[in-house]
């Protein structure tokens, strides 16, 4: 028995979300979706008990995002753990390290039990480090019991339990989408609210645009310091949103016969951007981890350790700059950012392709397995290979280039809710129309659901 059957086994005896025996209607769904965001935004505001207030201090931007986390709460490791231990599997997966096929309801629930387990892991594994280097008592001359310490742990793990059930509860059919969207998107509104309207009394009254049109309307707000919210990053977020919509909506048809039918000609449309927002998904979570582990060195070894401050300045560069006056002062910084993510973009976009079964070969497969042929060619899946790399490869590169391209001139420029934010929220915002519109449809016209081997 390996390590994943036994992640499975464990899993498969903790609690789980049933599905409802009657799908519920479309509004019940939604009302439970809103209930599960309402929570999240009050857990969100709920401080860890036995840690001293005044240490809280505020997380980096992108992290927030990536990670939907909100520190010195509830939600510190938000959907961090999930994420990582989803992401581990899927890459142990597509690289045939551990044999599964998930199109195999068996293997699926498999891999489901699995990554639940190990999500919690890493959630308590994680709570740990952040307990034992001290991040919540370091400077305040508090030395925390071990009641203390265990009582954080705990609050950090539950958060992350109750995360995992929330997206049970979504993903089961009580609600819609998932948990882990619905968090992306909660914290890049709020981020973009956040922007456009937030202050804090006796500290940055101005430091949304909008009190700061208020109190100071000058040309300063065209660019202002410090990372606030200023008129280019406004222009530059509205502009990003418009391209990503227009991208998304851009197909590249592969023409195709049907065997069964003779002389029917149709098209297999291919995502312009085939890689949708996956590698600099995959981008944004390597620099959040970096920065995850930056703070744990920072509780373990000091901010004053030579180790620490040579791999800070890898985390400082590899980071993104907020706003046109933090990318204009540090030009090194910008290059290498710039140019960082757009190779690891490139390399991650590539992977993506082949693990996750979007290669050529995989793609041939099925539509050889499906009844299609390309007009001209072979019925063989070699030939069929052959010429959907001449569409697949050209697009993969293209598309993580152009993906991170948007990314990086958004967070250049100061767009609210950081580009990766704008990009993740956009491509959600996407799927949640998708699927309202084809319940709306099913639910209209019962019939479709048996159409489509649902059931009633």
């Amino acid at each position: 028995m390996g390590v994943l059957d036994i992640l499975a086994a464990i899993g498969e005896r903790l609690p789980a979300v049933k599905k409802p025996e009657r799908r519920p209607t479309l509004y019940r769904r939604l009302a439970w979706t809103g209930v599960i965001l309402v929570v999240y935004f009050i857990m969100s505001n709920i401080p860890l008990y036995g840690i001293p207030e005044q240490n809280v201090q505020a997380q980096f931007n992108l992290l927030r995002i990536i990670f939907a986390s909100s520190a010195g709460t509830l939600m510190e490791l938000g959907i961090g753990p999930i994420v990582t231990a989803s992401l581990i599997l899927q890459v142990l997966v597509g690289a045939k390290i551990v044999k599964l096929d998930l199109t195999d309801p068996k293997d699926r629930k498999k891999f489901t039990s699995a990554q639940k387990v190990l999500a919690i892991l890493i959630a308590v594994l994680q709570a740990t480090a952040f307990v034992v280097g001290g991040r919540y008592w370091a400077g305040t001359g508090i030395v925390p019991t071990t009641i203390d310490r265990v009582l954080v742990i705990t609050q950090l793990s539950l958060g992350t339990i109750l995360v995992i059930y929330f997206d049970e509860v979504l993903q089961r059919g009580w609600g819609v989408g998932s948990a882990i969207s619905l968090f992306i998107l909660a914290g890049v509104a709020q981020g973009v609210v956040w922007s456009l309207f937030g202050f804090v009394p006796g500290v940055a009254v101005d430091f949304g645009l909008i009190p700061a049109l208020l109190t100071n309307p000058d040309l300063t707000l065209l660019a202002r310091p410090n990372g606030f919210p200023d008129i280019t990053g406004l222009l530059a977020t509205i502009t990003m949103v418009v391209i990503l919509v227009y991208l998304q909506a851009m197909r590249v048809e592969v023409p195709v016969t049907s065997q069964r039918l003779r002389g029917i000609r149709t098209r297999v449309p291919l995502q312009f951007i085939y890689v949708t927002n996956i590698p600099i998904l995959l981008v944004g979570i390597l620099v959040s981890d970096l920065v995850l582990i930056q703070g744990m060195l920072a509780d373990f070894l000091g901010t004053d350790s030579r180790a620490y401050q040579i791999y800070s300045t890898v985390v400082y560069y590899l980071s993104p700059p907020r706003g046109l006056v933090q990318s204009i002062s540090d030009p090194l910084r910008t290059l290498v950012f710039a140019v960082s993510w757009t190779l690891m973009s490139i390399l991650f976009g590539y992977m993506w392709v082949e693990i996750a079964g979007l290669n050529p070969r995989d793609q041939a497969e099925r539509l050889v397995k499906g009844g299609l042929e390309i007009p001209g060619m072979r019925k063989h899946s070699k030939a069929v290979e052959q010429v959907l790399a001449t569409y697949i490869y050209p697009l993969t590169l293209l598309s993580s280039i152009i993906v991170a391209a948007l990314v990086i001139v958004a967070d250049l420029l100061g767009a609210y809710g950081t580009g990766t934010g704008l990009l993740l929220a956009v491509g959600i915002i996407n799927q949640y129309y998708a699927i309202i519109t084809r319940e709306r449809a099913i639910e209209t016209y019962p019939l479709l659901r048996r159409i489509l081997g649902e059931e009633v």
